[in-house]
């Protein structure tokens, strides 16, 4: 299929003293050894015998004559990996020649292989005591358990590593082997304890960085030696990842471990029964490709090749092929090139697979050859995003056999006839049944085996593995995928035909009871496929996807099966913002095909249609709602009175999209029905028990929006609607009541600045006191929402009560300064990234060789208070002037908040409206203006973000005009910010200078479909998207010089600046 090339032979790559360090100079064995090593190639002594897999020995595989050593060269092997292999053994032998240990106790058996222990018995007595007692289930022994271990790293963290290395492999069970890996790996790249003039600048050390270089030594031998001697294949995959990092934090610490690189490749020549091995070695390859970017090219991909084309075991390909990905991703520009013809052997395995997936698995007892090709594609997936541009040759070729992954099996399903226009494949109610009741039943239709239903996930497993994979190829270089006709045609077929595979019937009631807000249909397969169209329709844009897709989807729509007029409706929901720029011109068609369907027989098809018009409404904003507003409401506002909960409350979501764009005038026509069904749907005199509580919820939510939209001619309803929200404030007490009780809050807050102060006067005493109650009463735990709805209603109160609400700041200020002057809440954890599972509200980054957690949670609430701190100040004026100072002392320094932009943004719109505050109260003083002044020019002096700089100009102009012009500000801070411009000019300018500086080298100017520097660089989207964005920032420094002066000479260098730009203006290449 993709005619794998044999990779030629490099003749420079010939057997010379020379090695080549990791990612370093190149050192020579005279350097160490004087004359001491001379390569030899020898005949081994028993024809047909490999290597020994833990490297050379001094007793087989050297023989030291005087100034001489002998390395024995398998001749199983070509020239190029002989001459590799003797580089790696020789490598390998100077090591174990110069491994000196000075303690060396008694002899122990280590996974069946006689070796010297390198701790005292009593120290790996105490260790087994303790790690046993880590493993139970006890939290007090655990927890003492662990204070030991940390005890002992404390005193002789080195003695105890060792320690745990070589339980490693002495340990007796396979679950404490895994064990003492994992802990090692855990310990060893953890902070130290004890770092008592560390600066808090500089990267915390490990323990690993405290460890002598003998120990370090000793410890690699004894990771070696796990990994060529462990017999269990778990306990071994446990110790590459262990020796990938040790590897990999080495090489950054400029230890490069060249016996590792001897032994993996000798591994990897492993013979017959020993792919176990040959496994671990590509794992490490995979792990660290490091080890081998300094090897000559060809010899490296003669590695590789072999692994991938492994006869033997299935399982070495796929760990060939790992390492693969990762040296291709890894490579540089220049290496890259030479590594073209390693994408034959790469993509022959996934075409050879394919066409295995008819034949049974090799070993019944292990994976079928579905699972194997899940694996390899997922495997090779990240591929696509990091070297697309890899895969442009063979595009053609995938595509003879990709289509047939991700289609479904051909099924016919059951035949519809008049007594069953509509069946399914499990309904027997109203057909002949076979055999007859009270026979013995056979097997029906519909009913699988355990082994059937396992074969049916793996199917879909990989229908999944192989769509993500063309998804990702043509989310990374759009314009290359678009030029292979049927590349595009066949992945919206592919998701079109997964969205329709829904339960069936049997399931609906289920569904009708569930709870939206469950969001258990998010990850079911038919989910997955709607987010796979919707990234294909983003990429891609509307001329490339909407033509294949309405190919299908009004058959869809007029199909007999509901799951394919479901799947039609939520296609067009997911390909709206993708496509919506060419979609603008069919949408009167659009909008034909799915009106229709909000009558449609089945509910889950009437939710589909309310999820369309809404995602519609929100993906082509305004355009929908001006357009078809005679079509689209009636239809909505019908859907309200619809007889399933489930159906109603999507449609009054739908109508909050719905209002979001839509101009007041065009909403008044429709106001009094759309509240009169609301009301209906609250049910406030009916009978509560039947009423679904998320009904309410999103009644009360659409009531909202719906008053936000119509303003104050939503006043004729506030003597309704109000007393019903009030009430549920008073009464909505139980932990049940927590959504409705903060929807009713915020639905109050907006009908009372729709409404206005007079109208709304009234109430804002009894609105006040509650909100004062709720703040006051004990807080549940679990009603995470409750503050966040809190400071935000009484943030609405300010807005519609206006200077009224000043007697209540007292109320509010404290808490909110507390919120807003928080730090960000910070843990530093031992692992790396990667290994950490997410947790919900936290992010984790890693940030100057330290892996830190950041609750975003309490980001969000501190940006919220400064946002709401914007609406207290710029609401209320003078009469603001009480907390002026301490607002101001907080605001000042969340400028540089580099956490959460959202906080910057907040900080810059307040300042200006602090000192407009200061100023009209009299209040302002000398100290606070030079310190607004000094703040924001050192801001701008130093600020990388350029969005973020055009917000600090803003500030400063908004400043400068309130104090009183350029002439009121002081030489000092004149010259500041003008050297703080120069500064900010240069940077730009180099930025500029080197975008396109990439684009000559890289060819992005060339790059018809641009998609990018090459592959992993900035495509053409992003780089005019970077351009606007300065352009903004020379925009904004344009006003400010011309405060000072009109000709400014600095005006000159902004143009300059604006003319090295590469595009002026962004072209949208999807559409």
């Amino acid at each position: 299929m993709f005619g794998v090339r044999s990779l030629s032979p490099n003749p420079a790559f010939s057997p010379t003293p020379a090695v080549h360090n990791i990612r370093g100079s190149e050192w020579r064995l005279d350097d160490l050894l004087g004359r001491y090593a001379r390569v030899k190639f020898q005949q081994p002594a028993e024809e047909g015998n490999g290597p020994d897999v833990s490297g050379p020995s001094e007793a087989d595989n050297s023989v030291g004559n005087g100034d001489q050593s002998v390395v024995v060269v398998p001749n199983s092997l070509d020239r190029d990996s002989r001459c590799l292999y003797s580089s790696f053994t020789l490598n390998h032998h100077i090591h174990r020649r110069l491994l000196l240990f000075t303690a060396k106790p008694d002899k122990r058996t280590l996974s069946g292989e006689t070796m010297e222990a390198v701790v005292p018995q009593e120290i790996t007595a105490e260790l087994t005591q303790i790690l046993s007692n880590l493993v139970l289930g006890d939290n007090e022994i655990r927890a003492n358990a662990e204070k030991a271990v940390n005890d002992r790293l404390a005193r002789t963290p080195e003695l105890y590593l060792l320690a745990l290395a070589q339980f490693a492999i002495a340990a007796d069970t396979e679950v404490m082997r895994s064990f003492s890996l994992v802990l090692l790996r855990r310990l060893l790249f953890r902070p130290a304890p004890s770092q008592p003039h560390h600066h808090p600048s500089q990267p915390r050390l490990s323990l690993y960085d405290h460890l002598s270089s003998q120990t370090l030594t000793t410890l690699e031998r004894l990771l070696l030696h796990s990994l060529s001697h462990e017999p269990s294949p778990s306990v071994r995959k446990k110790s590459v990842d262990t020796i990938c990092d040790v590897a990999k934090q080495g090489m950054v610490r400029g230890r490069p471990w060249h016996a590792l690189q001897a032994q993996t490749f000798t591994m990897t020549q492993q013979g017959a029964g020993g792919a176990g091995l040959r496994e671990s070695a590509y794992r490490v390859f995979a792990g660290c490709p490091n080890l081998v970017m300094d090897l000559q090219t060809d010899a490296v991909l003669q590695v590789f090749q072999k692994g991938l084309q492994d006869n033997e075991s299935i399982e070495v390909r796929h760990a060939a092929l790992l390492a693969s990905v990762a040296y291709l991703t890894a490579a540089e520009p220049a290496q890259l090139a030479q590594s073209l013809s390693l994408m034959y052997p790469i993509l022959e395995t996934i075409h050879t697979l394919s066409q295995s997936l008819s034949s049974p698995a090799s070993d019944p007892t292990t994976k079928s050859n579905h699972a194997h090709l899940t694996e390899f594609l997922t495997a090779l997936t990240p591929l696509c995003s990091t070297n697309p541009s890899l895969f442009a040759p063979h595009l053609p070729a995938l595509l003879s056999f990709m289509p047939q992954l991700i289609l479904p099996a051909v099924d016919c399903g059951p035949t519809p006839t008049v007594g069953r226009p509509f069946p399914t494949a499990r309904s027997t109610e109203g057909s002949f049944v076979f055999p007859l009741p009270g026979e013995a039943p056979a097997e029906e239709e519909g009913d699988k085996t355990e082994g059937e239903d396992e074969e049916a996930e793996e199917r879909a497993a990989l229908r999944l593995a192989a769509l993500e994979f063309m998804v990702s190829l043509g989310e990374a270089k759009p314009g290359m995928v678009r030029k292979v006709v049927g590349w595009v045609e066949s992945c919206v077929r592919a998701c079109l035909e997964g969205m329709g595979e829904l339960e069936e019937d049997a399931d609906l009631e289920v569904w009708l009871n569930e709870d939206p807000s469950s969001g258990s249909d998010n990850e079911s397969n038919p989910a997955l496929y709607e987010q796979s169209l919707d990234r294909l329709a983003c990429a891609l844009g509307g001329r490339s996807v909407l033509p294949p897709a309405f190919q299908y989807i009004p058959s869809m729509l007029v199909s007999y099966d509901w799951r394919q007029r479901h799947a039609g409706l939520m296609a067009i929901a997911a390909i709206g913002e993708g496509t919506g720029k060419v979609m603008q011109n069919e949408l009167s068609k659009i909008v034909d095909l799915v009106t229709p369907m909000f009558k449609d027989a089945h509910p889950r098809v009437r939710f589909a249609a309310c999820q369309c018009i809404g995602q519609l409404c929100t993906d082509l904003e305004e355009v929908i709602q001006e357009q078809y507003h005679a079509q689209l409401f009636p239809v909505l506002v019908s859907a309200l009175e619809d007889p399933e909960p489930r159906v109603h409350s999507h449609a009054a979501a739908a109508l909050i999209n719905f209002c979001e764009g839509v101009e007041r005038d065009t909403l008044l026509p429709y106001l009094d029905p759309i509240v009169e069904r609301l009301l209906k749907l609250l049910n406030p005199e009916g009978d509560h028990a039947g009423v679904k509580r998320y009904v309410q919820e999103q009644a009360i939510t659409t009531l909202a929006m719906v008053a936000d939209a119509s303003e104050a001619t939503f006043a004729k309803h506030y003597p309704t609607i109000m007393p019903l929200l009030l009430s549920v404030l008073r009464n909505a007490d139980g932990v049940e009541y927590q959504k409705l009780r903060i929807k009713a809050m915020e639905c109050a807050g907006l009908i009372a600045i729709a409404v206005g102060k007079e109208v709304f006067r009234q109430d804002s005493n009894t609105l006040v006191e509650l909100l004062i109650r709720i703040q006051k009463s004990p807080h549940d735990p679990s009603d995470t929402q409750l503050t966040h709805y809190l400071t935000a209603t009484w943030a609405k109160m300010c807005q519609a009560m206006g200077e009224e609400f000043e007697p209540y700041l007292p109320v509010v200020m404290p808490q909110l300064l507390t919120t807003a002057g928080a730090k960000a809440d910070i843990s530093i954890y031992d692992e790396s990234p990667e290994t950490l599972e997410e947790k919900e509200g936290w992010e984790i980054i890693e940030m100057e060789g330290q892996t830190l957690g950041i609750r975003t949670s309490s980001l969000d609430d501190k940006c919220q208070a400064f946002e709401t701190l914007v609406i207290y100040c710029s609401t209320l004026g003078s009469c603001f002037a009480p907390w002026l100072s301490q607002t101001l002392e907080i605001t000042l320094p969340a400028l540089k908040f580099y956490f959460h932009e959202g906080v910057r943004e907040a900080a810059a719109m307040l300042v200006p409206m602090l000192l407009a505050c200061g100023k009209q109260s009299g209040s302002l003083t000398p100290q606070m203006v030079s310190a607004i002044f000094h703040q924001v020019i050192s801001c701008i002096s130093t600020e990388h973000d350029s969005s973020f700089l055009s917000s600090l100009y803003k500030c400063f102009c908004d400043s400068l005009r309130l104090f009183g012009g350029p002439a009121a500000l002081s030489p000092e801070y004149a010259n500041g910010i003008m050297e703080a411009t120069k500064r900010q000019l240069q940077a730009i300018a180099d930025r500029r200078k080197s975008r396109s500086d990439r684009a000559g080298r890289e060819g992005l100017a060339g790059d018809e479909d641009g998609s990018g520097f090459g592959d992993g660089g900035m495509g053409r989207e992003e780089v005019a998207m970077m351009e606007e964005i300065e352009e903004y920032a020379l925009q904004d420094m344009e006003r400010m010089l011309e405060m000072f002066d009109a000709n400014h000479p600095l005006l000159v260098a902004v143009s300059s600046v604006r003319d090295l730009g590469m595009w002026t203006e962004d072209e949208d290449e999807g559409e």
